[in-house]
């Protein structure tokens, strides 16, 4: 149902962003696979894409460096010749106590989780345009929803993705694109050091973590037909973990 569009993934070496790769790629998309500095990870996703029939290229380029993302969009609509999907699942989702966040820290983590979509939403805009429409799937968490101790941070942002969703739905709904937001719960992945979070096995009715292609799944739904009159939505993946909204 994706064939001929191709994707962006951001923070695509492993983990979700990995499962997206490999859902997208097996929708028929050819996949753009973004990391900051996992390259070698990188290039064996895309050579998973490649397995799976479709193609695939490795961009190393930080998701907070304006500059970076902007000259790594220009290379991946010259190499494709168009931009269709841009999921936005790169993030950092660090554990402190509040009084410990210094401002450099807080203001790296809102430049990692959502400057990030500002920037990479305009520098793809042109070539959505050009294509026609598209789909943009943005990360918002149950850290936003729940408010976590510790985190106060990724809260902010969490919920200002969630906010920027909803206004860039309205805002480019007129170039046929469409904006929602995914919001995963725990899921069994691995983290770096600084990013677990506490076990909240106890609190999720379904009584097991979340696996990566099951959020996977959901953005290649909304990225095809099947999510063709969805936009501004959030879509909260948690088992049950909490039934209310943000």
């Amino acid at each position: 149902e994706l064939a001929g569009k191709v994707a962006i993934v951001t923070g695509a070496a492993r983990n979700i962003g990995r499962a997206i790769a490999l859902s997208l790629a097996a929708g028929g998309a050819k996949v753009a696979v973004n990391t900051r500095a996992n390259l070698d990870q990188a290039k064996g996703v895309v050579d998973e894409v490649k397995a799976l029939g479709s193609d695939a290229e490795a961009y190393a380029a930080d998701v907070a460096d304006p500059a970076a993302v902007r000259g790594m969009v220009d290379k991946i609509a010259a190499r494709f010749g168009r931009i269709d999907l841009l999921v936005l699942n790169a993030a950092i989702r660090e554990h402190a106590a509040f009084e410990e966040i210094s401002f450099e820290d807080w203001r790296r983590i809102l430049a990692t989780d959502l400057d990030s979509a500002f920037v990479f939403t305009q520098a793809c805009l042109p070539a959505m345009k050009k294509a026609g429409g598209g789909v943009i799937v943005t990360f918002a968490g149950v850290t936003a929803l729940l408010g976590l101790k510790g985190r106060p941070h990724v809260a902010a942002t969490k919920h200002g993705i969630v906010g920027l969703t909803k206004a860039l739905a309205q805002d480019l709904c007129e170039y046929n694109i469409r904006v929602n937001c995914v919001s995963p719960g725990q899921i069994d992945t691995s983290r770096a050091p600084g990013a677990e979070r506490p076990n909240r096995m106890r609190e999720i009715p379904l009584g097991r973590k979340g696996t990566p292609f099951e959020i996977a799944g959901m953005v290649r739904a909304l990225c095809g037909p099947t999510g063709a009159y969805m936009t501004g939505q959030t879509i909260h993946i948690n088992g049950g973990l909490s039934n209310s909204g943000v």
